[in-house]
C-alpha cells in the first residue's frame, strides 16, 4: 500500500513539474556579440513586467531598464539618447516583442494584451519576432548584453504570476 502511495505521489509530481516546464519558453538572443551579460532573472520575484524604460537615438537602442511590480531592475546600456517609460495597464502584460539588430539593438517593438504597440528606436537591420512557446504565457523577464549600448536581446516568457 505504502508502495502505490509513493508511486502515485511521485506521477503527481512529474505531472506538476511538466505543466510548469511547457507554460516557460525562451527567445533570444538577438544582436551582437559585444557587451557584459545581464539577467533579470531574480528580479522577476517581485511580480509581473508593470513598466519598461528604454532608451534610444537616431541608431540604437542604447539602455533598458524593467519594473518588476513596484520595483525597477537596475538600468544596463548607457546615456546616450532620449529616455521612454511604457507603464503598463494593471493586468496588462507583453505578449509579443520584435525589432531589429546588427551589431547591437536598433529597434524594438512592444505588444501587449490590451493591443497596445509600442515601438522605439531605427527600422534597419536583421528582423526578429519573439513570441512565448505555450498559449497564455507573458514577457516575464529579459537578459542579455550590454554597454554604451544594448548588443543583445532575451526574452523569458511564463504565466502570468499569480
Amino acid at each position: 500500500m505504502l508502495t502505490i502511495a509513493l508511486l502515485a505521489l511521485l506521477c503527481a509530481s512529474a505531472s506538476a513539474n511538466a505543466i510548469q516546464a511547457r507554460s516557460s519558453s525562451y527567445n533570444g538572443e538577438y544582436g551582437g556579440g559585444g557587451g557584459q551579460r545581464f539577467s533579470h532573472s531574480t528580479n522577476q520575484l517581485e511580480g509581473p513586467i508593470t513598466a519598461i524604460r528604454i532608451r534610444f537615438n537616431r541608431h540604437y537602442i542604447t539602455g533598458l531598464q524593467v519594473r518588476y511590480g513596484k520595483v525597477w531592475s537596475d538600468y544596463v546600456g548607457g546615456t546616450d539618447g532620449d529616455l521612454a517609460d511604457i507603464f503598463l495597464h494593471p493586468g496588462e502584460s507583453v505578449i509579443q516583442v520584435s525589432g531589429k539588430y546588427y551589431d547591437y539593438l536598433r529597434k524594438l517593438v512592444f505588444v501587449t494584451d490590451k493591443g497596445r504597440y509600442l515601438p522605439f528606436g531605427e527600422d534597419v537591420g536583421t528582423n526578429f519576432s519573439a513570441v512565448p512557446l505555450y498559449p497564455n504565457a507573458v514577457l516575464r523577464f529579459i537578459s542579455g548584453r550590454a554597454s554604451t549600448l544594448i548588443h543583445a536581446i532575451g526574452l523569458h516568457w511564463g504565466a502570468y504570476p499569480k
